[in-house]
């Protein structure tokens, strides 16, 4: 997820066609399997190549298992990121997670002796999609937990399908607009009006930093819609993809981190270990965990994973650091969470006559 992944990372939604299978990596925190973490990132791989994939996770745990773990550590991951922040700066915390996401991966890789991506131009659309994936997300969310409970963040990154079925009507021909799916997005930002508190004027809500959790959640889809376009039918595993992009990011953040951050003068223990948890086990195990999911139980089941980060990183941010829950915190996640399955709904097979 996105990733999150993602926190991922939001979990994109796999699509497949006469000669690729496009396999979610996210949000990605942020990240899920939908039009929108996970991480967080997307790539693309042909069928032969998923389906070596799905062999290759078979085997210890059963897959509900590993869907709990997974639905854990992307639900963790908006805390994470909360306790990061408390020692170092927000850029330096997105460094960090995709650091240790990249050396986890290059790990697999190596164990497999898998090599990274070849071509520039498939090196150009990474740099991009890592920017809009992972670069910009991490560091908008790690600037928004300064100011905002992580347990909004997490709600936060819920709208990406919202964005992405918003996005998907105008820059995806093939995803055609019905009654239910623009249901599901007024459904669905009338749950974030209700977890911010519209009628109360926005009273208790730190705007800006809100507003940049939302601005990650809008990267996610974006980043999505440039993949598919881009890096569809690209050679290569989804671990191979994703480590390189993740490569990228580190350079994009250690660049913006020299530039804008001082380094730090100490490293306290839970916020070092938060952010290396963030990147090894959020940005890296947790992809890993996904890729097996989808090409085991198929992309609809994958995706419920979605369903589940938000009422982690609440129930996990009430329980852990002793945030505020108010009412109309979870009863608008609620909302939020039946908005995005509304959007991913696709009309069924007409029967013959």
């Amino acid at each position: 997820m996105s990733a999150p992944t993602t926190p991922g990372p939001t979990l994109p939604a796999v699509s497949t066609s006469a000669d690729s299978t496009r396999v979610p990596t996210s949000p990605v925190p942020d990240s899920p399997v939908s039009t929108s973490q996970g991480s967080a990132t997307t790539a693309t791989v042909t069928p032969t190549a998923a389906a070596t994939t799905g062999r290759r996770r078979g085997g210890l745990l059963d897959w509900r298992v590993r869907f709990a773990i997974l639905s854990v550590i992307w639900g963790f991951s908006f805390l994470l990121i909360k306790v990061g922040t408390e020692a170092y700066a927000p850029f330096q915390v997105a460094l960090g997670r995709v650091l240790f996401g990249a050396l986890a991966l290059l790990t697999v890789l190596l164990v497999r002796r898998e090599p990274l991506p070849r071509g520039l131009r498939t090196w150009g659309h990474l740099t991009v999609a890592a920017l809009l994936l992972n670069t910009a997300p991490f560091s908008l969310f790690a600037y928004a937990e300064l100011s905002i409970p992580s347990s909004l963040a997490g709600i936060c990154n819920a709208t990406s399908p919202l964005w992405g079925m918003a996005l998907s009507l105008v820059a995806l021909s093939e995803d055609r607009p019905t009654r239910r799916r623009f249901a599901g997005l007024g459904l669905g930002f009338l749950g974030v009006l209700t977890v911010l508190g519209a009628w109360q004027g926005f009273s208790g809500v730190d705007a800006k930093g809100t507003a940049f959790a939302l601005l990650a959640s809008l990267c996610y889809p974006i980043g999505w819609i440039y993949v598919r376009r881009t890096l569809a039918g690209t050679p290569g595993s989804p671990v191979a993809l994703t480590g390189g992009q993740l490569m990228i990011s580190t350079l994009q953040l250690a660049l913006v981190s020299a530039v804008f951050t001082s380094a730090p003068t100490s490293f306290p223990l839970w916020p070092t270990l938060s952010v290396i948890a963030l990147g090894a086990l959020g940005t890296g195990m947790a992809l890993q965990m996904q890729y097996g999911l989808v090409t085991e139980v198929g992309p609809t089941t994958a995706q419920m994973v979605t369903y589940f980060i938000p009422v982690i990183a609440t129930t996990a941010g009430v329980l852990v650091l002793g945030e505020q829950l108010h009412w109309n915190t979870p009863v608008g996640a609620a909302i939020v969470l039946a908005g995005a399955a509304l959007t991913q709904t696709r009309p069924g097979a007409r029967r013959p006559a």
